[in-house]
């Protein structure tokens, strides 16, 4: 028999579709993404009324109990996310052993993996249990993340401060120091602005693992190899890359062109649902005039503007949510590869969101796939191949 005859020859059907574009694969109260009217809600409300008044602790009550919380219940999250800030001495002792040259990301992947082992009940998928679980998982992210950036350059990690918010021990950890109200607020926001995302690759990766009843660390975790990989991860990083390689203002316009005429993609413009600007992309830009201005170097928000006005001319493509993180997280002082490890301190919060979701309601995730291969063929023997 011909390899013609057996070649695949159907086509997908009319209700198919690559990559589930546009089809509804579950429903959520946690956020909605309104791609032509550039609107992104949590749970009922606003983006930009959250960034404006809300905090990430109180955007995390929120995502997990669908309303905002009132002073006491804010008070004894706070309370219960700062009282799990530490992490077991064995992870750390894991984490040193690890090589230094390991992705930062693949580093987290790995480490809240193995953080299962030292939480008895990670097994109870109980409301109450997996609440207490989420509440381990968001205080303990960053601590790793900041934990992993010091040992690989051969520092110790600094022992988180229950006293400080989630934002502000993150930056406190990594740098050894406190950082600036300035820079404390600004990454507060940041977390907001990432929080959720509707069913993106990594969330859905976690509904699908948490669908079969496993634990929320191991969904947790699928989430976590979902983002590492580069069509949904790592963009920020990709913009800043291209400003240093740009290395000037002057040299945008031409550097663009040549780009889109070799038929490169020029990371952070686009998006697969907004059609308008990114309503993240708003407050980001922001964040990097007032870093630039406050740091007394306007080049990488000046270089941004630029490459913003020239892709808008030459494709008609907005900025989305990675591209003016890069510099405003550059002008913190964050390595470069740590900006993904970053989304996901702040994604854990909608990962559990949508985690503790399914478990209320679950039904195991199992889609058809469209079958296009042959069919009728005759199996022949070995030795007359």
């Amino acid at each position: 028999m011909s390899d013609k005859a057996n070649a695949p020859t159907a086509t997908p059907a009319a209700g198919s579709s690559a990559g589930l574009r546009g089809v509804a694969a579950a429903t959520s109260s946690m956020s909605d993404v309104l791609g032509d009217k550039g609107q992104l809600i949590y749970q009922g409300f606003d983006i930009h009324d959250l960034a404006a008044y809300s905090t990430f602790e109180e955007t995390i009550f929120l995502l997990w109990n669908k309303r905002l919380p009132k002073q006491a219940e804010l008070d004894e999250l706070k309370r219960d996310l700062c009282a799990h800030y530490e992490i077991p001495a064995e992870v750390i002792a894991l984490m040193k052993r690890i090589p230094r040259e390991a992705d930062p990301i693949d580093v987290l992947r790995t480490t809240i993996s193995a953080l299962e082992f030292y939480d008895p009940t990670s097994r109870n998928l109980s409301r109450d249990a997996s609440v207490k679980t989420a509440v381990k998982l968001t205080a303990q992210f960053p601590t790793l993340v900041a934990a992993a950036d010091r040992i690989r350059n051969g520092l110790e990690p600094v022992k988180p401060n229950p006293q400080f918010n989630i934002a502000t021990n993150f930056l406190y950890m990594l740098k050894g120091e406190p950082p600036s109200e300035q820079d404390a607020k600004m990454f507060d926001v940041a977390l907001i602005l990432h929080a959720d995302h509707e069913l993106n690759a990594s969330t859905f990766a976690a509904r699908v693992v948490a669908g079969t009843l496993a634990d929320m660390y191991g969904a947790v975790t699928a989430a976590i190899a979902a983002l590492s990989g580069p069509l949904h991860g790592g963009a920020n990083t990709a913009v800043m890359k291209t400003l240093l390689e740009i290395g000037d203002v002057a040299n945008v316009d031409g550097f663009i062109k040549k780009a889109l005429a070799e038929k490169r993609k020029i990371m952070g413009f686009g998006h697969a649902v907004y059609r308008t600007e990114d309503p993240r992309a708003t407050h980001l830009r922001r964040f990097s005039q007032e870093m630039g201005e406050r740091t007394g170097d306007m080049k990488w928000y000046e270089m941004s503007r630029k490459v913003e006005e020239v892709m808008m001319r030459e494709k008609g493509l907005y900025p989305n949510v990675d591209f003016f993180s890069a510099s405003t997280y550059y002008m913190m002082g964050i390595p470069l590869d740590l900006y993904t490890p970053i989304f996901a301190v702040s994604r854990i919060s909608g990962w559990t969101g949508h985690i503790l979701e399914q478990y209320a309601d679950n039904k195991l995730i199992r889609p058809r796939a469209e079958y296009i291969g042959a069919r009728d063929a005759k199996y022949i023997p070995i030795a007359e191949r």
